[in-house]
C-alpha cells in the first residue's frame, strides 16, 4: 500500500516539519508514504494554472486521486477509514491526496481527481492541512485495524 501526498509549497516552520515527521513514522507501520512537493507560484497572476501543471506532471499513473477541496464531500474519520478500506478491497493500492497552495487547485487538477474531499467549509493554511491530513490517514488506519487511538 502506497500513499502519496502531492502538495504545493514547502514546509517552512520546524513545528510543522516535526509533526509531519511524527506521522510519517507512525504511518510506516501501515503504508509507504511519499510526500511530493511542487513549487508554489503565489506571486503570479497564473498561479493556479502553473501549480496545476506542476501537479499534473507529478501525478502517478494508476493511482486513486483525491483532491482536497472545499466543495468536496465531507465525512467523519470512520467514513474516511471506510472509504479507504473499500477502495483497497476493490483493488486500489496507491492513493494520492492533493493539497493545493494558497490559491487552491486548478480546474484541470479537480477534473483529474477521482474524488474530492473537504475537511471543512473553512480554509486552512496548506502547511497545517498537510499535518491534519496525515493525522486523519493515520487515524483511518487505526480505525480500520480496530486498534486503539491514543489521544
Amino acid at each position: 500500500m502506497k500513499i502519496t501526498i502531492l502538495c504545493v509549497g514547502k514546509i517552512k516552520e520546524a513545528y510543522f516539519r516535526d509533526a509531519i515527521a511524527e506521522y510519517k513514522k507512525r504511518l510506516s507501520a501501515y503504508c509507504e508514504l511519499i510526500i511530493t512537493e511542487v513549487a508554489d507560484d503565489a506571486d503570479s497572476d497564473r498561479a493556479l494554472e502553473n501549480e496545476g501543471r506542476r501537479i499534473l506532471e507529478r501525478l502517478p499513473e494508476k493511482a486513486w486521486v483525491t483532491a482536497l477541496a472545499i466543495e468536496g464531500k465531507k465525512m467523519d474519520s470512520p467514513g474516511l477509514s471506510d472509504k479507504l478500506n473499500e477502495l483497497m478491497i476493490s483493488g486500489h493500492s496507491h492513493f494520492v491526496f492533493i493539497i493545493g497552495g494558497s490559491s487552491g487547485l486548478s480546474e484541470e487538477v479537480l477534473k483529474k481527481a477521482d474524488y474530492k474531499l473537504s475537511f471543512s467549509d473553512m480554509t486552512f493554511p496548506h502547511q497545517l492541512m498537510r499535518v491534519i491530513l496525515l493525522e486523519q490517514i493515520y487515524r483511518a488506519f487505526k480505525i480500520m485495524k480496530h486498534e486503539p487511538y491514543h489521544k
